[in-house]
């Protein structure tokens, strides 16, 4: 709430939305409501505010009291309109607690797809203190995320005992630097790239929280080199939709383990493609410990590649698509594209 209201940096609520996709509705009330009053009350700023902290607001908005006191009263009305509706929401939502964890992975896959990108964690050399002096986090502005990240990583470098700066810029003024380590998100590569070919660059999904910050520092320390960290592990694939038989397919499950919240965002994913291909089969979620009520082969059980194994064992006699992801995963319009009910 501190780091969204006076830091500016939205990004932090998502995936606590994405956790019960209902709450969309209370963000899109508070968004009505408070440009609503902004329009009422003739409200504006002079310049754009970023980031979108309320100081920066309260800072960009014209001189005098009222207008002030009008830009107060849109985001406290927004505010409130948000809290109420989320409040009615959850009040009323009887289903199970959800992960923060997944809800977080859900959030970068989806903004992945919706720039038609690949969520990539290669790099373009090994990191050692020997080919880094400093490391720069690069975003568009300079700030907001890209501080965040810088102060994250920083903490992480220093605990290590490592004497190495870390810092934070705009992208624009990245200069072409030997021996230098710079961080930026995927979609940003290509333009730090661009900007420094000589430093070494890391792509991460998500500033405040990625495990590439972990995989510098212990390369840095020399336990491991980054490089090896990302050799290729073996893990079983995924099922092809043509191997399964979807003429006798009269149900499909998507399952999950602890945590829900992607088993429903896929179920909604499938649900919305089976209405567009008028594929009139019911889809629903199930926990891995209740599959044995679908254990049948007419039941096509829907799950990751790391429940696999399990999902399989409880539920053997079912037909199996196993995809990378839940939620971004090409497989269901393959799947829906060979069924005919």
């Amino acid at each position: 709430m501190v780091v969204h209201f006076f830091g500016g940096i939205h990004e932090i609520y998502f995936p606590y939305v994405m956790m019960k996709p209902t709450l969309f509705l209370a963000a899109m009330a508070g968004g009505i409501s408070g440009t609503f009053t902004f329009q009422l009350l003739d409200a504006g700023l002079k310049s754009p505010a970023s980031p979108g902290s309320i100081i920066a607001i309260m800072a960009t908005a014209p001189k005098g009291v009222w207008p002030h006191l009008n830009v107060l009263l849109g985001v406290l009305v927004a505010a409130v309109v948000s809290f109420l509706v989320a409040a009615l929401i959850l009040h009323a939502d009887k289903s199970t607690e959800d992960s923060l964890e997944a809800a977080q992975a859900a959030t970068q896959a989806a903004k992945a797809q919706s720039k038609g990108q690949l969520v990539s964690t290669s790099v373009d050399a090994v990191v050692s203190t020997d080919s880094v002096e400093k490391i720069i986090f690069a975003c568009d502005a300079g700030m907001g995320s890209s501080a965040m990240g810088a102060s994250i990583l920083r903490d992480k470098v220093k605990k290590a005992g490592l004497e190495i700066p870390v810092s934070n810029q705009a992208i624009s003024n990245l200069l072409d630097t030997p021996k230098t380590l710079i961080v930026t998100q995927e979609e940003l590569t290509p333009r730090a790239k661009d900007k420094s070919p000589s430093a070494i660059h890391v792509s991460v999904d998500n500033f405040l929280a990625s495990p590439r910050y972990d995989e510098i520092v212990a390369s840095l320390t020399g336990a491991f080199p980054i490089a090896e960290i990302e050799g290729d592990i073996p893990t079983s694939a995924p099922v092809d939709s043509q191997e399964i038989d979807l003429n006798h397919i009269d149900a499909v499950v998507v399952a999950y383990g602890k945590a829900q919240g992607t088993a429903t965002m896929g179920c909604e994913t499938i649900r919305a493609i089976f209405r567009n291909k008028n594929i009139r089969i019911p889809v629903s979620t199930a926990k891995i410990s209740e599959l044995g009520e679908f254990n049948s082969k007419n039941i096509m059980i829907v799950t990751t590649i790391s429940l696999q194994a399990e999902v399989q064992q409880a539920a053997p006699n079912s037909q199996f698509l196993i995809v990378d992801s839940l939620v971004t995963t090409p497989e269901y319009d393959k799947m829906a594209a060979r069924m005919y009910k």
